[in-house]
Order: structure tokens, then C-alpha cells, then sequence
């Protein structure tokens, strides 16, 4: 059985106060272990072997893993208790360790976009046992959409939740998202997880690579949230719906769970967290386009534009002049074609931002590079991504 350490300063010992709840029955439902560190009290859930590999069972998984889901309330710029010209805004969270760290959206301490966003001015913290406490926002990153929170766990009972992986995530694999929807606390819903590998916007205007689409529903108040599995093990933060009304209607996505631990541990460590950036625009290449203009390859990213004294326009690559219809989109023929990063290949266009999220502001990177039908290597010093994108250059 592991064992749940809490974290606080200067003491020293560990006091077992005792199992809540019952031991788990046939249905899943788990056991409770709890820890108390100073009037700090973690709960750790023992599973056990649930009826069989392939059962999901909502309740067990809204008893287990709900009481590690907070509202979180935000006092933006301008607001005052008589009421200002900013507003209140309302989000989830969940509570990552017994030392008080709760994973949010940015979008939910945050307010404006790209190079105009603030920090709320006030944050607070709702638990499911009615205890409501005061937060302070470690950090965020807006190119992620992930906010790290503080509070003091000085006599609140915690319920970390585990973070999975969504690496081996398969569509139709049943999930649920748990959060407070419209205001309204600790509120279940259940689905499947309908594609993966989406890409969508973030704060500014980068795109967030590997985002989950899911059918579960998820509203205005789920973001921050987790989405979780059978086992209760998070696979992602639910930050966005696609909608035309404003309610979920079967289209929403969540932040995967491998980009929340990295930009997590970066947050812990400097509060911020900064991108490599190369600066050009791509079109995807697939084998129909690669016969109508005679393409050497049928992968790759063929650059479309290059940013102006950006990293890639330094390293002298170069980007379309020629613009061509076809098949029902516009194409600037002429262009460089990238098809790998420092000997690791890629499929698609959308991989040149996956592969350039291994390196930081200042690395070296070796280009793999089809110019005129020949191939080439070209280095290139990465530059720090800029607080909002070009409307049309990525990454």
C-alpha cells in the first residue's frame, strides 16, 4: 500500500487518526485512508480490484474522487463588494498533494488574452465539506491554459487526486468530468472520449497540441476541472466547449494530462513557463498534394510564411511566394518543406509544435529540410515565443 506524505514545515511526525468510510465493496468503491499532519488531514484512497478490467462505475468514481474537486471563485480587476467594472468568476479545480496545491485553467484566474491578460486580484478556494479558504496563484501559463494554486492546508481535509496519462488514451474509452457547472458544485457527468490529438486555441493564440475531445458534458464552470478515467486517475483538465447556444452540446475538450504535469512542474519551479519559438506558418502534406505540385515527400510541415527577423527567418528558411488554389484552400507553393526535428520525423505539420515543446528559449536545433526537390540540413537558434501569435504564424 503507498503511503500519503503531507508536506508542511517543521513538524515532523505523522499521525495515523484512522480509516474513514468503509472498506470497498464489490461495486468499487474505495476505502479511505487518512493521515493527519498538524490539523493538516490528507485522504488517500485504497483501491481495490474493481469487478473487472473493463468496469466503469460513475458513483464509485463521484465517491472517490469528488471530495478532491473545488470550486474556484476569482475576483477579477475593477470588482468590489458593491460591484465594479469588472466581475466574479467562477471555475473547478483539483487538489494535486496534501501540501495545498490545487491545478486550475488560466482562463479561470485570469482575465483578457495574449499580452493584455491579468491575474485576478482575489482567489478563493471551495471544498466539498463547505470549508471555502483564500488562494494564492502560483503561477500560470496561458500557452497551456494551466493555473498552480496555493492555499494553506492548516485543518482542511484533502483528497489529492492521482494524475494519469493520456499517451495510451483510445477513442470511445468511457470518462467523467466532475466540476461546477454554472455555479453548481460537485456536479457529475459521464461520456466517452470521442477523438484525440486536437488541437485547440489557447490564451494566446498558440495552439495547444494533443487536446482530448470529449462528449461528456461540460459547461461554463467545468473549466479547471478534471477528467477522469474508471480508475479516477485524471487524464486532463476540462478548458473548452465548442458551441453555438453557450451550453455543452457533446463538443468539449480538456488540456491532456502529460502537458498539465510538465507545465506544473515548471510552474513550482519559476512561477512562468516560456516556449521555443521558430517562427513560420505550415501547411499539412498529404500524398494528393504532394502529386499536384510534385513534393519530394508525403509528410512533413511545408512552411507557408516565415516571421520576419523570427528564428527561422534568421536561419535563413524560406516560405511560399505563389499562392495556388487547391482543393478548396489556398496554397503558397515554393516553400521550404521541414520533415524532421533533430533526426525525429514528422507526420504532419501539426508535429513541428509537438517536437519544439522539448526545447527551450536559446537550443539548437537541426532542421531537416527539402528545398527545390533537395534535401538539406539547416540549424536554427530557437527564440522565446512572443505573448500572442501572428494571426496567421505558428508555431
Amino acid at each position: 500500500m503507498k503511503q500519503v506524505v503531507a508536506v508542511l514545515a517543521g513538524v515532523a511526525a505523522l499521525v495515523l487518526a484512522g480509516c474513514a468510510g468503509e472498506d470497498a465493496d464489490d461495486r468499487g468503491s474505495p476505502a479511505r485512508q487518512v493521515r493527519t499532519v498538524d490539523r493538516v488531514t490528507t485522504v488517500e484512497v485504497v483501491r481495490s480490484a474493481p469487478r473487472s478490467s473493463r468496469a466503469f462505475d460513475p458513483v464509485a468514481i463521484y465517491e472517490r474522487d469528488s471530495p478532491g474537486v473545488v470550486t474556484v471563485f476569482s475576483v477579477l480587476a475593477g470588482s468590489d463588494a458593491v460591484g465594479g467594472t469588472g466581475g466574479r468568476g467562477v471555475g473547478s479545480g483539483f487538489v494535486l498533494n496534501g501540501s495545498g496545491e490545487i491545478a486550475t485553467n488560466a482562463h479561470v484566474v485570469t482575465d483578457g488574452t495574449g499580452s493584455s491578460i491579468t491575474k485576478a486580484e482575489e482567489v478563493y478556494v471551495a471544498f466539498a465539506d463547505g470549508n471555502e479558504v483564500s488562494a494564492r496563484i502560483v503561477g500560470y501559463d496561458a500557452n497551456a491554459d494551466v493555473a498552480l494554486l496555493k492555499i494553506d492546508p492548516a485543518g482542511l481535509r484533502l483528497r489529492p487526486l492521482k494524475l494519469g496519462t493520456a499517451r495510451d488514451l483510445r477513442v470511445g474509452s468511457p470518462v467523467a468530468a466532475i466540476g461546477s457547472p454554472f455555479g453548481e458544485p460537485q456536479s457529475l457527468s459521464v461520456g466517452v472520449v470521442s477523438a484525440i490529438e486536437r488541437s485547440i486555441q489557447s490564451l494566446t493564440g498558440f495552439e495547444i497540441a494533443g487536446a482530448i475531445q470529449t462528449d461528456t458534458a461540460i459547461n461554463r464552470g467545468n473549466s479547471g476541472g478534471p477528467l477522469v478515467n474508471g480508475e479516477g486517475s485524471v487524464l486532463g483538465i476540462n478548458s473548452q466547449i465548442n458551441t453555438s447556444s453557450g451550453g455543452g452540446e457533446g463538443v468539449g475538450y480538456a488540456i491532456p494530462v502529460d502537458t498539465v504535469r510538465r507545465t506544473l512542474a515548471r510552474l513550482r519551479d519559476d512561477g512562468s513557463v516560456q516556449y521555443a519559438y521558430l517562427g513560420v506558418a505550415t501547411a499539412r502534406i498529404y500524398p494528393q498534394l504532394a502529386r499536384r505540385f510534385g513534393l519530394p515527400v508525403t509528410k512533413g510541415a511545408w512552411i507557408q510564411e516565415v516571421v520576419a527577423t523570427g528564428p527561422a527567418d534568421e536561419a535563413g528558411l524560406r516560405g511560399g511566394s505563389e499562392p495556388t488554389r487547391f482543393q478548396a484552400r489556398t496554397i503558397s507553393v515554393g516553400g521550404d518543406i521541414i520533415t524532421a526535428v533533430d533526426g525525429r520525423a514528422l507526420d504532419d505539420e501539426g508535429a513541428l509544435g509537438v517536437a519544439l515543446l522539448r526545447y527551450a528559449p536559446g537550443d539548437e536545433v537541426v532542421l531537416s529540410v527539402y528545398r527545390d526537390g533537395k534535401p538539406r540540413d539547416v540549424k536554427v537558434t530557437l527564440g522565446t515565443r512572443p505573448q500572442q501569435a501572428d494571426s496567421a504564424v505558428l508555431p
